[in-house]
């Protein structure tokens, strides 16, 4: 079939969610290239994401989606497409990953634990997947690095920041984050704190749906910290718990399926996570951040290993126990945070880049430059 020059398809985390640098070079694009038909792909169980708003979007693995992906000129995603599409000469293929790399990744990783599959199993559908990509987005020079090596990806980097990002430096003001607030029922006379924990690889149901137990002490938490704060709970897109919170309502609220964290960025004064790559980031905020580690023995030696060590790079303080996180919250005035020499530092390596131009910068290299 011929290729439509003007069709570009967007997706974020398999169809899932309207959300990360996808979301924000669609918007560039709907914004100042009025020329070219976007369209999303969107999980069939997820649908009333894309319903609810003015967005084209077509059903992800559907006989319409099929002919949209054959013909659409552009594909733009943050995480891999099955193995048996195939991808033309004719399609351009921009990848935009989804984070700053903590943890080791495809070729880097010496094995894994996840379900139905084995290292060399895993690290050959991860490179097949990146043969696919033309473009690959990146974050900061450290990322490059990793990327080139662990993806073994030899064509073109766009070192831009993250596009997802330009909101942290574009939206950052009061007037914003109220309005976040009070389209999310939230009460303005408490402090935010958001927990944002990732998954862990050898704790699942099946292939794609992760276990997660909460290990901090809500009970505890909400008497300690329940007059002056409340917790913004976002799980990890492929973590399928449920957890019961009705006995923390009005302390604990679960945002896991809040289509945009950067919005939970924005109206937090604080965040709590662990190995997540969403503390990179944070990190342009210029926030406090204390990192609950109840594991990191097991994760660090065992599960993923890290790119730098974390314990002492990390931009905030690393605790164990309900108690220690206690502890530390309660010493952190957000009002009156003052970054530390070594977040200083973090954030000179990692957020450099970040200045609100990164969708600016890609959709440029991408659908402008290649034309001139």
């Amino acid at each position: 079939m011929p290729k439509d020059d003007k069709l570009v398809i967007f997706e974020s985390f398999h169809g899932k969610q309207y959300s990360d640098n996808p979301r924000a070079i669609y918007e560039y694009m709907r914004k100042y290239f009025h020329e070219y038909r976007l369209c999303w792909s969107a999980d069939r169980r997820y649908l009333s994401i894309f319903s609810k708003r003015d967005i084209k979007y077509t059903k992800r693995f559907s006989i319409k989606w099929i002919f949209v992906m054959v013909r659409a000129k552009y594909w733009v995603t943050n995480s891999r497409l099955p193995l048996w599409i195939p991808k033309s000469e004719k399609v351009t293929y921009l990848q935009t990953w989804h984070g700053t790399p903590l943890k080791k990744l495809a070729t880097d990783m010496d094995e894994v634990h996840m379900p139905d599959t084995n290292i060399e199993k895993y690290k050959r559908n991860f490179l097949v997947s990146t043969s696919k990509w033309d473009y690959l987005v990146s974050p900061n020079e450290y990322s490059t690095d990793i990327f080139r090596r662990a993806f073994q990806f030899d064509r073109k980097f766009i070192e831009s920041g993250y596009p997802r990002n330009d909101i942290l430096i574009n939206c950052n003001d009061k007037k914003t984050t109220d309005e976040i607030k009070s389209r999310c029922g939230l009460p303005k006379d408490k402090r935010i704190i958001l927990y944002a924990p990732t998954w862990r690889d050898n704790q699942f149901y099946t292939k794609g749906e992760y276990k997660f137990s909460l290990e901090m002490d809500l009970n505890e938490m909400k008497e300690q910290l329940g007059d002056k704060y409340i917790i913004l709970l976002r799980l990890h897109y492929l973590v399928a718990e449920n957890l019961d919170l009705t006995n923390y309502n009005g302390f604990v609220y679960d945002f896991t399926s809040h289509e945009d964290i950067r919005e939970l960025y924005l109206i937090s004064d604080m965040l709590i996570t662990d190995y997540s790559s969403v503390f990179f980031d944070y990190a342009i905020l210029k926030r406090p951040m204390v990192f609950f580690v109840y594991d990191i023995e097991e994760y660090r030696d065992n599960l993923r290993g890290f790119y730098f060590d974390f314990e002492s790079e990390a931009p905030g303080p690393l605790v164990k126990s309900t108690n220690e996180l206690i502890e530390v919250i309660k010493e952190i005035e957000p009002e009156n945070f003052m970054p530390s020499e070594r977040t200083k530092r973090f954030y000179e390596r990692f957020c450099y880049l970040e200045d609100g131009h990164a969708s600016e910068r890609v959709v440029n290299e991408v659908f402008v430059n290649n034309y001139k």
